[in-house]
């Protein structure tokens, strides 16, 4: 099997989406300090609109890498995460690799003996509407993990690209102002969820025109390493967090992220002209399966190739 290289570019649009959002979320504003223009266009319009993309495709890759592995693999790379999750929680508090780890294993696991795609979507969209009578956050995890392994199950038509991406932008654009004038955390939820939709539809149907290798080319890399820039864009937060959290302007979060993403973006192309995965997901890799994984690319290797590896990493 080869990658799926939509799968790894809206795989790296999510973790540079986040980087932002982390940057914004974690570093909190000047004691007593307004509401900067810069702290309401994060929140309406990309606060909770790409940790769902990330959650969606961590379920789709749930169901490549069981095809391939198997359930008991599975679970020795959900223990595996959660170590990572472990030694990043030591300087990041709010990391969520712990999270899926935990919710991968007691969710999707035994979500896979499910027969059929349509039973664990019902599932999913139940817990999602749980998650938000229950105040969301993390708990959104479960449903989007549901409704992504779902997706991979049923196989959608990409005929149902441009409606989804027509009724999820509306949808955004009718509920976000709603949001701004009543304050109501529901309405707040499922305009993110609808703003999420509409970036994952909207980001593959320009993927899949003609034109669009030079931003396959930036977002491909970047999705194939999502953890080692995931785990180094929260260092980057930690490190930047003084100088964020003393700028009242708040454009330090901008700063931050515009530096950090493209920075990433150029590490991720080098580093995988060279070896065959990212520097943690290697490390991965070789735990998951306890041996030696070779990473090192052979001179004259074809980089631009899709090398075998559904789930992600």
């Amino acid at each position: 099997m080869t990658r799926i290289r939509e799968l790894d570019a809206l795989r790296g649009f999510a973790v540079g989406g986040i980087m932002l959002v982390n940057t914004w979320q974690h570093v909190p504003r000047v004691p007593d300090g307004p509401r900067t223009g810069v702290d309401w266009a994060i929140d309406a319009l990309f606060q909770a609109r790409f940790y769902p993309i990330f959650s969606l495709l961590f379920g789709i890759g749930f169901v490549l890498f069981l095809q391939r592995a198997g359930h008991w693999v599975l679970l020795s790379r959900l223990a595996w995460l959660f170590g990572f999750g472990l030694l990043q929680h030591t300087f990041y508090e709010g990391e969520v690799l712990t999270d899926y780890a935990f919710y991968g294993a007691l969710v999707l696991l035994p979500a896979s003996f499910l027969a059929g795609g349509l039973p664990v979507l019902i599932l999913g969209l139940g817990a999602l509407v749980w998650a938000m009578r229950e105040g969301g956050g993390s708990l959104f995890i479960p449903g989007l993990f549901l409704v992504g392994m779902a997706v991979m199950q049923l196989r959608p038509s990409g005929r149902l690209l441009w409606p989804g991406f027509a009724v999820s932008a509306l949808a955004t654009a009718l509920l976000t102002p709603a949001w701004v004038m009543t304050g109501d955390w529901i309405v707040y939820s499922v305009a993110a969820l609808a703003g999420a939709t509409a970036y994952t539809t909207g980001l593959l149907l320009v993927l899949r025109a003609g034109w669009s290798a030079p931003l396959s080319a930036v977002l491909e890399p970047m999705g194939r390493m999502a953890l080692t820039n995931y785990v180094s864009g929260t260092l980057v937060i930690f490190l930047t967090g003084p100088f964020v959290a003393s700028d009242p302007t708040r454009w330090s979060v901008v700063l931050v992220a515009a530096v950090t993403v493209p920075a990433q973006a150029w590490a991720s192309r080098w580093w995988l002209s060279n070896f065959r995965y990212g520097p943690l997901e290697w490390i991965w890799r070789c735990l998951t399966w306890f041996r030696w994984v070779p990473n090192r690319l052979e001179s004259g290797r074809d980089h631009n190739r899709p090398l075998p590896d559904p789930g992600g990493s």
